[in-house]
């Protein structure tokens, strides 16, 4: 176990972000490297992988569910130095982490044309959407086991093992994509559906990798028989701190996929489009992102160890570091959005569409880094109903008007985004204030918190 109640919070805080952007690149790395090589087989195969990419972001949800809990309760537990305590919920989160995986690959399967049918209107899409899915998964259904052993790392302040187990597991990625999209070496390409099933075999690497190293290194939480039958007292402490997280992330899910029903009557070329300049976005939030995911075991462990004046102080450098990292971002996607695009794409109007989402999208990036530090703060603390309750005021600020504006004569694309910045503010500053209570409620118990901090 690493110990965060000790030492300079800005240097924890940079150190476990760190690894865990790290962690969270290579991650990303496995759908753009999909994306990447599909992107050769024309848009078709672009906007069908582009709309499983809203899939992961709703699977996404669900391992954030299983892993906030599990990191800020274990956290919690190490900061007190209640080892019993976080070797249960490590056990019980890994139980849970194997059912939820398994529901997941049964509706993946049920349903994935039904999902594809209901976003594209467009045969090729639907049909290569559906080979990369018939691989892709299975792929997200493993990833709960990878996430419940990454949480328990991150809740006792160790995120490096994940870290190097995910970069191998992308190299391997990378390896496979061409062989089995292109057939490089082969001679059969299997096109979208290759993609797909390097994904599956990438990600059944790292989790037999990832284990091994729980089996044989670990030993603050590890595996333990015992402990396997289900012990729901356990599952509600952990689902009602990670569910509302989860929702978060279901709800930018729910947000994409109203913008891909907007906007299928534009055709694949603006699907594509949007569908690239999105990934792009994901890609570029992944440093603040990993603040706001090292945040909770940071501010939790203090919490748990009831040191108030750390907790605030690592707001402080958070809000600091998002700020100043997204800040920078967004001027640099006013100069050249368009040659972001282009590393996947060369088809002019496929360009032009991602580009002029990037360079008008990018107004909300500070706004949206602060919303992630803050759902990391509220994770700390273990109350994160308040964050779920601001995302879905902000959803229905953005889908209602959204789905007006689609009906009206002359509607743009671009007022899609112009609507998405207004309402991203409006949701960092209702967050804030949602934060700013429940932490004078929280820290106000603590014997060390210092008056006026």
């Amino acid at each position: 176990m690493n110990d965060l109640t000790q030492g300079s919070i800005s240097k924890h805080l940079l150190k476990l972000a760190s690894f865990i952007a790290v962690t969270m690149t290579f991650q990303t790395l496995y759908y753009l490297v999909d994306l990447y090589f599909v992107a050769r087989l024309g848009e078709a195969s672009v906007a069908g992988v582009s709309l499983c990419g809203n899939l992961a972001i709703a699977v996404l949800a669900l391992t954030q569910m299983l892993s906030v809990g599990t990191a800020s309760l274990i956290a919690q537990a190490a900061g007190r130095k209640d080892q019993p305590a976080a070797q249960l919920l490590f056990n019980q989160s890994f139980v849970l982490s194997l059912l939820v995986g398994s529901l997941v690959l049964a509706l993946g399967f049920a349903l994935r044309v039904p999902y594809l049918r209901t976003l594209s209107s467009d045969p090729a899409t639907i049909r290569e959407g559906g080979a990369y899915l018939l691989w892709f998964a299975p792929a997200l259904s493993l990833q709960f086991a990878f996430v419940a052993m990454g949480a328990a790392l991150r809740g006792t302040g160790i995120a490096k093992p994940s870290m190097i187990v995910q970069m191998i597991t992308v190299v391997l990625n990378c390896v496979l994509a061409p062989v089995l999209i292109a057939g490089w070496g082969t001679g059969k390409p299997m096109g979208a559906e290759g993609a797909g099933l390097a994904t599956l075999i990438a990600i059944a690497a790292g989790v037999v990798a990832l284990t091994v190293y729980f089996i044989r290194l670990e030993t603050f939480v590890s595996f333990e028989r015992a402990l396997w039958k289900p012990n729901f007292a356990v599952w509600r402490k952990v689902l009602n701190l990670g569910v509302p997280s989860g929702g978060e992330f279901l709800i930018m899910a729910l947000s994409m996929a109203t913008i891909y029903w907007i906007i299928r009557d534009f055709g694949p070329t603006a699907q594509a489009g949007y569908g690239i300049g999105s990934r792009v976005m994901q890609a570029i939030f992944l440093p603040v992102m990993a603040i706001s995911f090292a945040v909770a075991p940071l501010a939790a462990q203090n919490f748990g160890a009831r040191l108030g004046d750390r907790v605030r102080g690592t707001l402080r450098s958070a809000a600091l570091m998002g700020t100043a990292l997204m800040a920078t971002v967004t001027l640099l996607c006013q100069i050249s959005p368009g040659s972001l695009i282009r590393i996947f794409s060369t088809d002019p109007a496929v360009v032009s569409a991602g580009a002029d989402y990037l360079r008008t999208i990018a107004w909300t990036f500070v706004s949206g880094g602060l919303v992630f530090t803050f759902s990391g703060m509220f994770q700390a603390l273990g109350n994160t109903w308040p964050a779920l309750g601001s995302s879905f005021a902000r959803f229905f600020l953005f889908a209602l008007p959204a789905v007006f504006l689609a009906r009206a004569p002359g509607f743009q694309l671009t007022h899609l985004w112009y609507l998405s910045i207004a309402t991203s503010v409006a949701h960092a500053t209702v967050s804030y204030f949602l934060l700013r209570l429940e932490m004078n409620r929280k820290l106000e118990t603590l014997s060390c918190y210092p008056e006026g901090a």
